[in-house]
């Protein structure tokens, strides 16, 4: 074999690897921001929740007070 055909492979499977290498590593980064976006978004919709059932509570003691003063 020719030597610039040996560099040629080599170059080209250099080129292959590094460019697997690198959406391998943009892939895991882009599932570790995807979790870390996942569990604040849970935490964000607890909070809600839990804020959705204080109003309730709020306007049912509003109601008992009111009923109170009459």
């Amino acid at each position: 074999m020719e030597p610039t055909l040996i560099a040629a492979a080599l170059s080209l499977a250099g080129s292959l690897i590094g460019t697997f290498a690198g959406i391998l590593a943009s892939s895991k980064m882009t599932n570790y921001r995807l979790e870390q976006l996942e569990t604040k978004v849970s935490k964000h919709n607890e909070v809600v929740e839990r804020t959705y059932k204080l109003e309730g509570q709020v306007l049912e003691l509003q109601h008992d007070v009111r009923d109170l003063k009459k």
